[in-house]
């Protein structure tokens, strides 16, 4: 299995990566031997993957790390980077390789101090690969002094060193920054490859398979949780039923607490026990001694532990409500194909009598306001309003239609 076959439905963008792996050999040469770079070279030291989400920008930047790092000796016949079994494929996959470093954030931002880092980092030589490779997986959460802190470095790179960068849009990124990095753009994959890839990689029953990638449209991470994991089936099924649970103002107010509800009790679970082995861990290093004391000077280094921990919980929350929201809009997308007649596949198969009632009982203009008013939604989540005062808002927006 090479490195590539995790990229579903992105033909086009795998043809220009492989060729680009093709030719950082001879750009490695070039730089070593001080001789011109090959006319025509398709490596550059900067690249943005955008794409929506679940596209696989990640996964992409991976594989073309790994195929970068790739030591097969089937490179030399003319073979493609990317082999997916040398000890550069498999270190680089799986977050081994001394030249390959994959930065994710689960903060709801990337600041100055961990950009400067990362920076320093860059400016290595590789120790024991052709490249150093830095992955920037959250390049949107670059906060605008980050941005601008990580421009000096892809603006003048070290000779060796490859920055990939993955956003969901070029919008995302600043200017500045895009303008010095190739673009390769991701579309979300057909759910009949998703579905593919579930029954053939997970083992999961061609059925639910076929069912989780239509429900999530495509989204690769979503399908695959969707399918294996019944609580995130059942948080959906009740996303599914918040429709028809908004008559009146009383239903609106309770529907609301109920999904903020559960988006808080999911970071949770999610940040606990993360959270206690930090602390432990960060308490052991500072020499705490029996009983849990701990020694002078060391409070701001545990309270600055307990603001990161905060930040991640109120991420994890944000994206848990985030997702409920989406499968909202996807809800009221299936009620607009419905009462327009269109003959686009319906997502939400398994919710279809809800379907068939709210769109007999209201018109397409109020389903368009309805979707209007999740995205309303997730832009006041954005701009960091009260999760419990935009859902509410949003609510009595879908009452009122």
């Amino acid at each position: 299995m090479t490195v590539w076959d995790d990229l579903v439905g992105q033909d086009r963008v795998q043809e220009q990566l492989a060729a680009a792996a093709r030719d950082a050999d001879a750009l490695v040469t070039a730089i070593s031997t001080g001789v011109p770079v090959p006319p025509g070279s398709k490596m550059t030291h900067a690249w943005l993957f955008t794409g929506p989400p679940g596209s696989g920008r990640s996964t992409a930047a991976r594989a073309f790390a790994a195929a970068l790092q790739c030591t097969s000796p089937d490179r030399a016949l003319g073979g493609i980077p990317g082999c997916g079994f040398c000890d550069g494929c498999h270190t680089s996959l799986v977050g081994t390789h001394a030249d390959v470093d994959v930065i994710r954030t689960d903060q709801l931002s990337i600041g100055v101090k961990e950009t400067r880092e990362l920076v320093r980092r860059a400016q290595l030589s590789p120790a024991i690969g052709r490249w150093q490779v830095i992955v920037l997986e959250d390049a949107d959460r670059l906060t605008e002094g980050a941005g601008n802190v990580l421009l000096k470095a892809v603006e003048e790179p070290a000779p060796r060193t490859v920055w990939l960068l993955c956003a969901p849009s070029l919008e995302d990124v600043l200017p500045t920054i895009r303008s010095r990095c190739r673009h390769l753009t991701l579309r979300t994959p057909p759910v009949d490859a998703v579905a593919d890839v579930l029954i053939r990689r997970d083992g999961i029953d061609p059925e639910r398979a076929a069912s989780a990638a239509r429900a999530t449209q495509g989204h690769i991470g979503r399908a695959r949780r969707l399918a294996t994991d019944e609580r995130a089936r059942a948080r959906r099924a009740a996303v599914l039923r918040l429709p028809l649970r908004i008559d009146d103002v009383g239903g609106c107010l309770k529907a609301a607490q109920e999904l903020i509800d559960t988006a808080t009790e999911e970071a949770k679970q999610v940040s606990d026990e993360v959270d206690g082995k930090e602390t432990e861990d960060m308490k052991a290093a500072l020499g705490a001694v029996a009983g849990g004391r701990m020694p002078r000077g060391t409070a701001g280094v545990m309270k600055d532990l307990e603001d990161r921990q905060k930040r991640r919980k109120t991420r994890s929350q944000r994206d848990s409500l985030d997702l409920a929201l989406t499968d909202l809009t996807g809800f009221y997308r299936d009620v607009l194909a419905l009462q327009l007649g269109s003959r686009i596949a319906i997502a939400n198969l398994d919710a279809e009598d809800s379907l068939d009632r709210i769109a007999r009982s209201s018109t397409p203009e109020r389903t368009l306001r309805r979707i209007e008013a999740v995205i309303a939604c997730r832009q006041a989540l954005d701009r960091n309003v009260s999760p419990l005062l935009a859902v509410e808002a949003m609510t009595m927006a879908l009452r009122a239609g």
